[in-house]
């Protein structure tokens, strides 16, 4: 999103922070030693693309089929870009691999645009294959992946962070919440929706500020009404409402941040358009324990 507020008008809600890390490539503790690497460049964007339709995936990750979008990408960048990987696949497919820009070759910072595996060991192989550039390449950048604290592989991060304060090069993490959601087929997407714990059921009146700009022969009017929504092992979204029940109003951009993970009912509550009984926000706080949601592919 280019400014927080302009996607909201059709139902989009703002999605987790991503965390952008720079690191000093010399002093990541990866205890790897690197095979050689197969060289990569814009002519393997086929390949690249179906290693990333293949790639370790976590939760409200998503994937953009045409392997037009990776080209697009691959060329839509500034400065020097290359990729470095492997083909370990039986058929010789790649299977992880990092694909880098930089506006310094010598000493960069290089920035990681995408950081390609599927298990523990490549990821592992790909910094240290990031850190044997580090005679030269004095510092990367990229977004740190939603399983790990990129900080962990750092020695003296504090320290670090002094010492390079104001270079190009200095160690920092920054946070912001960039890309936007929504829900727009609310009985199938709950349908999907399996969560430990036991059962919440609630009335929900759901408003959705996309129907205004749909002309009005348009098929699909977006998604707002009343529901009768059950979270849980089993959910469900069924049009109706049971007067036994406690009842939340929100928006389509409110609720599909609940529904991901972004923050807790109670939190959207204060901040976002959610209005529901206080043993509601409760009972769905103690229900929706979800990982932080990363979206994993930029569109």
């Amino acid at each position: 999103m280019f400014e927080q507020g302009f996607y909201n008008r059709l139902g989009f809600g703002t999605g987790a922070y991503e965390h952008r890390v720079t690191l000093p490539t010399p002093e990541l503790k990866v205890d790897v030693t690197p095979r050689v690497p197969k060289r990569l460049t814009l002519d393997d964007w086929e390949a690249i693309h179906a290693a990333r339709l293949k790639r370790r995936r976590q939760h409200a990750s998503g994937s953009l089929h045409p392997a037009a979008f990776t080209r697009g990408r691959m060329h839509d960048t500034s400065g020097t870009a290359f990729g470095l990987g492997y083909a370990d696949d039986p058929d010789g497919g790649l299977t992880h691999l990092v694909w880098c820009t930089t506006g310094n070759v010598a000493h960069g910072p290089y920035e990681v645009k995408y950081l390609i595996y599927r298990t523990r060991e490549q990821f592992l192989e790909l910094l240290a294959l990031l850190k044997s550039l580090g005679d030269q390449v004095f510092s990367i950048t990229l977004h740190e992946p939603s399983e790990v604290q990129l900080q962990d592989l750092v020695h003296q991060p504090f320290r670090s962070r002094d010492v390079t304060r104001g270079s190009s090069h200095a160690t920092r993490l920054d946070a912001a919440a960039w890309w936007q959601m929504r829900i727009c087929d609310l009985p199938a997407c709950l349908a999907q929706t399996h969560l430990c714990g036991r059962s919440v059921r609630f009335n929900l009146k759901l408003s959705d500020p996309i129907a205004r700009y749909l002309p009005g022969e348009a098929p699909w009017r977006g998604v707002a009404g009343e529901y009768v929504v059950t979270l849980g092992p089993e959910s469900s979204a069924r049009p109706g409402e049971d007067a036994a029940l406690p009842t939340m109003q929100t928006t389509v951009n409110a609720f599909t941040r609940l529904w991901l993970g972004v923050r807790p009912a109670s939190g959207l509550a204060m901040t976002d358009d959610i209005a529901a009984p206080e043993g509601l926000l409760e009972a769905l706080d103690a229900l929706i324990r979800l990982p932080v949601p990363r979206a994993d592919w930029d569109y």
